[in-house]
């Protein structure tokens, strides 16, 4: 066996490889920058969809405000938002003026 004494006791095992092969390295090296252009892109989608749920949630609210006002000034915010019909509810089967 390849085996030599370095420094009383310490045995030193030259059947051993120190390190992996070149090809192998830049295999690893690959994969690794792979993950992590995968990781950045990912948070840089989860940061987009962060500001589009922020834009939504404004929406939504600019919504709400618009149908406060409707419901103030025609009882109703029921709309047709194809041709801007107001759906007034109806009373004893007859449609409100």
């Amino acid at each position: 066996m390849a085996k030599t004494k370095k420094k009383e006791e310490e045995v030193i095992d030259f059947t051993k490889p120190e390190k992996v092969t070149d090809v192998q390295l830049k295999k690893i090296q690959s994969m690794v920058d792979r993950i992590n252009q995968t990781q950045m892109n990912i948070g840089q989608l989860e940061a987009r969809k962060h500001q589009a749920l922020h834009f939504l949630a404004g929406v939504n609210d600019e919504l709400t405000l618009m149908q406060q006002e409707l419901e103030k000034d025609y009882g109703t915010n029921d709309v047709n938002i194809q041709d801007g019909t107001i759906n007034y509810p109806k009373e004893n089967g007859e449609v409100n003026s």
